[in-house]
């Protein structure tokens, strides 16, 4: 049995939430409830996400407990390599089972809302609510009778990251909005039914981060529309806290942290000023138009792909090749430096160095993992390696996501990949 049979386990997903950031407000005492939780409790742990730092990869090694190289989501846009094309995986592409699936089996009741990568929603005993990727209320939940509840309460799938590029004000009234909306729904369908697990995901704080985070480190127009957002979510978390039965379990943790953007780097500039990447006409679109002169091409965020002869469609390097080739890339995206000289690039990774499984052979033969600052972007045709950012002042960290909790042993969780085998201890 994966739980004890009178315990429920309430995890909240707080998509992108820094430890350092609620550190910092728990000992200001801006964050009273959580605070509150974690005296009583574990404490507030810092752990390590993944490569590369990608929501739809991190929650994905979450839920199934397993690395990319087993899971087979490598990132948030992947490619099919024969044709050549440019695809967004969604949850059909994932290998490995979803702890909501072995509880399913097991005959325990679930609720998942919102969670990254659970479009289209998979039947499980219970309700299923896909995140951002649903294209609709109606495809994206799993009894679909369950749709017209969620329409009758003005349920927001996700708030349209375009809004921010147009207007910052209504964006941020809307990303208030559908936490408030989400988080009531979650709280009423715990309340009308009894399930063994239950997850909500808050997507509204990555999409805050990214488009704000520059305003809550200046001190710029909206810092305290920031301030007064995390204040609610403290007050979710407490409210959803208070719901608890005396053995529940309860998990909060968040899958990456945040830090502020200096730059925008574009890796495919790099590789086509280096003459390792070429295109088919003078201004391509996407990198589907690369030449087959092409050595190299990159895929956001930092993943670089061999164009290797039997593998990709137009492949022009020899299998001989290869392992120089990989070698001489690293040395060399390792010494890459911003306009004021500082390194770009933290580590770079081969594949086999940090995935195993049978789908190794699908990652990136490369993962640029840069310095907190350096957003590493996937562009063609922008005659420029690095530029200041315009409307996403925030970037995804490796280093800072947080975990805490009640009832749960956080011991042996050093990174997004554990807690699933210490919730299936319980």
């Amino acid at each position: 049995m994966i739980f004890k049979k009178k315990n429920r386990i309430i995890i909240l997903g707080i998509d992108g939430v820094p430890y350092s950031f609620l550190k910092e407000g728990i000992d200001k005492g801006t964050f009273p409830n959580i605070g509150r939780i974690c005296k009583e409790n574990t404490g507030l742990k810092r752990y390590n996400s993944v490569y590369p730092t990608v929501s739809s990869v991190a929650w994905t090694s979450y839920m199934t407990g397993k690395n990319p190289g087993e899971h087979n989501i490598f990132g948030f846009v992947d490619r099919e390599v024969n044709p050549f094309r440019l695809k967004i995986p969604l949850s059909r592409d994932r290998t490995a089972k979803t702890l909501w699936k072995i509880a399913s089996e097991e005959g325990k009741k679930v609720l998942v809302m919102n969670v990254p990568l659970t479009y289209p929603p998979e039947e499980l005993n219970g309700i299923n609510i896909s995140g951002f990727l649903a294209t609709d209320i109606e495809k994206g939940v799993n009894p679909s009778s369950l749709a017209s509840y969620l329409i009758n309460k003005n349920y927001i799938i996700d708030v349209d990251p375009r809004l921010a590029h147009t207007n910052r004000e209504r964006f941020m009234k809307e990303l208030t909005r559908a936490l408030d909306t989400r988080v009531e729904i979650f709280h009423d369908l715990l309340t009308k039914d009894r399930y063994d697990l239950a997850q909500c995901h808050i997507m509204e704080t990555d999409r805050m981060n990214h488009f704000f985070w520059g305003d809550y480190e200046n001190g710029g127009k909206f810092k305290d529309d920031f301030d007064n957002f995390y204040k609610k979510l403290d007050e979710w978390i407490g409210k959803t806290y208070s719901l608890l039965n005396a053995g529940d379990k309860f998990l909060v943790l968040s899958d990456h942290g945040f830090c502020k953007v200096e730059y925008n780097v574009e890796l495919n500039h790099f590789l086509e000023d280096n003459d390792y990447l070429f295109y088919e006409s003078d201004n391509p679109k996407d990198i589907t138009e690369l030449s087959n002169e092409s050595k190299v091409y990159s895929l956001i965020p930092g993943r670089v792909f061999i164009n290797l002869k039997g593998r990709e469609e137009k492949g022009s390097v020899s299998e001989s090749e290869y392992d120089k080739l990989r070698l001489e890339l690293k040395d060399k995206i390792l010494e890459l430096r911003s306009p004021e000289n500082k390194p770009i690039v933290k580590d770079v990774f081969l594949r086999e160095e940090i995935y195993s499984g049978p789908y190794l052979s699908r990652a990136a033969d490369l993962i640029v993992h840069p310095q907190w600052g350096f957003d590493i972007k996937g562009n063609v045709a922008t005659g420029k390696l690095c530029h200041e950012p315009e409307v996403i002042s925030g970037m995804h960290t490796y280093e800072d996501a947080l975990i805490f909790g009640k009832n749960v042993d956080l011991e042996g969780v050093n990174s997004i990949q554990d807690p699933l085998s210490m919730i299936l201890q319980h």
